[in-house]
């Protein structure tokens, strides 16, 4: 097995890596949009309008996109197994601290702490698995990582809205219990990943050595393929026009994802459902939004195909969004929302190995935490325009036209600026084959 990699060794690090990855990103998001479960008592209990609750949900993503590149720099640098278990320490406390929050002025704040704790773990991880991982895999290994998302919001519905019954139970209210019950499993989970999660193939003693040696050595292959086309420069990749267009592509989705997510829970509230009505409600869609990332990564990567995949996916989310505004107010609108969601997720494995087609080394830490944190910005975006539109028109459905509007763009502009230079350098590498 000299210098080739079977699909056995990959099958072994997937089974070792990816189940660890999945419980620390549902924790994550379950910590990241909890906030919008909250609300249904929250607000009430601490005088939040939907404007504050907007501005609040999204500053997180604020202090996310200031202190997303230095933390990935950060992880590049000490390695990533001890920066990503900081992350979810730090992050886990804070997040739980959320529960002491006193009124409008603390609960913008400690979501901003929030936004800094968590900075730098997806874009972490994104680049941690090109360290395990050659091109040919990586749609659907980051597929089976994100899908950690939709599985997040479908479970967190449910769970979230239990805890808020437990009002009353050591003199705290029920959404109190949300934030520490969801808190700080996240920072005890850190410390797991830092015991059982190794830097790199080199380090994974549950490797046989020519499997070890085979990984690492078709890993260090590629990126020096792509050092040598594109260099490793870190004021490079972030001036690079690939990186910015792919971060406008990013921040129209995230946009669209997190402005739904912050917010569904009192568009189905509006319907008449009871707290537990709408917790299992909301995970609709988001089964849905799994069965996207899967068949989407399925796709992108059986056919080698990143652009007009990505462009479908987008599309689709735009067309959801579109019919969930013209059906506000009606049950048909989860099913639309179901669309949309397909379409959000969906797009997720075949944007995320395009970065690594020409971006390595430091260049790559750099760039994929850019076009994470711009992309980000729309955590902010998509709160805070959707609160602002529901309170000036008393209504969700002018947002959700605006959330459709950019997914709309970013579909349209993503055959123009996704093109052959990016896909250049995915033919399979030397030292890979079928097993």
């Amino acid at each position: 097995m000299s210098g080739t990699v079977s699909e056995k060794t990959i099958k072994t690090v997937s089974l070792r890596l990816m189940p660890v990855l999945f419980i620390s990103y549902v924790l994550a998001y379950i910590d990241r949009i909890n906030i919008g479960f909250a609300a249904l008592r929250m607000n009430a209990d601490l005088s939040i309008s939907p404007y504050i609750f907007g501005f609040g949900a999204g500053v997180f993503f604020l202090s996310y996109f200031i202190f997303e590149i230095p933390s990935n720099l950060a992880l590049a640098k000490f390695g990533a197994r001890k920066w990503i278990s900081r992350i979810m320490v730090s992050w886990g406390i804070i997040s739980a601290a959320m529960a002491f929050v006193q009124g409008p002025t603390s609960f913008i704040i400690v979501r901003f702490l929030l936004g800094a704790a968590e900075a730098g773990f997806f874009p972490g991880v994104i680049l941690y698995l090109t360290f395990w991982f050659p091109q040919q895999y990586r749609a659907r290994i980051v597929a089976a990582f994100i899908v950690a998302v939709p599985v997040s919001l479908a479970l967190g519905g449910p769970i979230s809205t239990a805890i808020l019954h437990m009002d009353g139970i050591a003199g705290l209210r029920g959404w109190q219990w949300l934030f520490i019950l969801e808190g700080l499993p996240t920072a005890l989970f850190g410390l797991v990943f830092l015991f059982v999660m190794p830097d790199r193939p080199r380090d994974a003693t549950w490797l046989r050595a020519d499997e070890r040696e085979a990984l690492q050595r078709a890993i260090d292959d590629e990126e020096r393929a792509v050092a040598i086309a594109h260099g490793t420069s870190i004021r490079d990749a972030l001036k690079d026009t690939r990186v910015l267009a792919l971060s406008f592509i990013w921040f129209a989705n995230t946009t669209a994802n997190l402005g739904l997510a912050f917010f569904l829970p009192q568009i189905l509230k509006g319907l008449g459902l009871t707290d537990i009505q709408t917790g299992i409600t909301t995970s609709i869609p988001y089964v849905f939004g799994t069965l996207g990332i899967l068949a989407f990564g399925y796709v992108s990567d059986k056919y080698n195909e990143r652009r007009w995949t990505l462009c479908a996916a987008l599309g689709l989310t735009a067309i959801g969004l579109l019919a969930a505004g013209l059906l506000t107010g009606s049950f048909l609108a989860v099913a639309v929302m179901a669309v949309a969601a397909i379409g959000i997720y969906g797009a997720k494995p075949p944007f995320w190995p395009l970065p690594t087609t020409f971006l390595t080394g430091s260049a790559a830490a750099a760039g994929i935490a850019l076009i994470n944190s711009i992309g980000n910005l729309g955590g902010f975006v998509g709160p805070y325009a959707i609160g602002w539109i529901k309170e000036s028109t008393h209504s969700f459905e002018a947002g959700l036209y605006f959330l459709a509007g950019i997914t709309l763009l970013a579909a349209a502009l993503t055959p123009i600026v996704v093109n052959a230079r990016f896909t250049s350098s995915q033919k399979s590498s030397p030292g890979l084959k079928r097993a």
